[in-house]
């Protein structure tokens, strides 16, 4: 086994030594969930916690990076959405309270928001949807890429997490790849590395953990799960497009359709303009995420959910979660090398 745990710790040293964990696995950055309490129990375990800024102001979020570094003295990140209005002040957030790492996401960031945080210092990572927009990220300046497969949960684009492995890792050498999308076990984390991946970020697998401030109904939803349950949501007029959003089905699932239909019949008997037509129907998501994760509403609440959920059995500690993910890749390791030295 240790033998196995040094092959490992090479696969995924220049993805380790960037985010400065002993492991390579990046937490994701999921709204409600990915707060104080996980984000410092995945640095202190091992891996590196990312605190979800999602829609927080300003002071909301510089109190959590503080009582993050109250938890941990390990090095952690801060997810902050391209789109956001105060996405300046945000950053300035950040850089003040010596956040090392700072994640873009939520659209293209601009050079503008990458050099801000470049020349402070900081380390920038981005999200990759395709081989042309990584390299345009990384022209940019982004230190590091995230390429999130289909499989995700919450919002998602249409290729799945393995075709972008395959169209990105062999190519992407110039700065650390990190691939997300489905990951629930360490043997699929060690092929991505075996291609060539720096690292993974997971964000399902660790809704249930202990550390997890997640209602208990929200957690007993993602053990009681299977893959088939987590489908992407369905886009109903293509002139209003909907960025799929993967989540567990249930009533809410079912009324985003129905809110849809009732926006788009809005629009039609010219009540509102298509802008305002397309806010109603993206803003569906922002109160449901809240009443399922914080007050256990799973039936009227949003259950974003990647398909790995089938992958979570039961609540255990944070720890625990990263350590299974080490000793199943040793396990293929040790595997592989057994039937590699028979054949010799």
């Amino acid at each position: 086994m240790q033998r196995a745990r040094r092959q490992l710790d090479e696969l995924w040293r220049r993805g380790a030594d960037f985010l400065g964990a002993p492991t390579a696995i990046l937490g994701g950055a999921m709204t409600w969930v990915s707060e104080r309490n996980l984000v410092a129990a995945i640095s202190n375990g091992g891996g590196f916690g990312v605190i979800a800024c999602g829609s927080m102001d300003p002071d909301r979020l510089r109190a959590e990076i503080r009582a993050t570094f109250a938890l941990t003295k390990k090095p952690f990140g801060v997810n902050l959405i391209t789109m956001h209005p105060q996405l300046a002040e945000l950053i300035d957030v950040c850089i003040a309270e010596s956040v090392s790492h700072v994640v873009l996401a939520g659209g293209v960031p601009t050079s503008q928001s990458i050099g801000r945080l470049k020349d402070a210092g900081r380390k920038v990572i981005a999200f990759a949807p395709a081989l042309v927009m990584a390299k345009r990220l990384v022209k940019l300046g982004a230190d590091a890429i995230v390429i999130e497969g289909a499989e995700a949960g919450g919002h998602i684009g249409p290729v799945t997490t393995s075709v972008l492995a395959q169209e990105i890792l062999p190519v992407m050498r110039d700065v650390p790849v990190f691939v997300a999308g489905g990951i629930g076990r360490g043997e699929a984390i060690l092929s991505y590395l075996e291609m060539g991946a720096a690292g993974v970020q997971l964000g399902t697998r660790f809704v249930c953990a202990t550390e997890s401030v997640a209602h208990p109904a929200f957690k007993k939803a993602f053990i009681n799960a299977n893959a088939r349950d987590a489908m992407p949501s369905v886009q109903v007029d293509p002139r209003f497009p909907v960025i799929p959003v993967r989540a567990i089905q249930n009533q809410a699932t079912e009324r985003f359709a129905e809110t849809q239909r009732a926006v788009i019949d809005e629009f039609r008997a010219g009540g509102i303009d298509q802008k305002e037509a397309q806010l109603k129907i993206e803003h569906f998501w922002a109160g449901a995420l809240r009443r399922a994760v914080v007050d256990g509403d799973v039936e009227n609440g949003s259950l974003m959910a990647g398909q790995s959920v089938g992958m979570v059995t039961r609540e255990q500690p944070t720890a625990e979660i990263i350590q299974d993910l080490i000793d199943q890749a040793c396990e293929a390791l040790i595997v592989r090398d057994a039937r590699t030295e028979a054949q010799v």
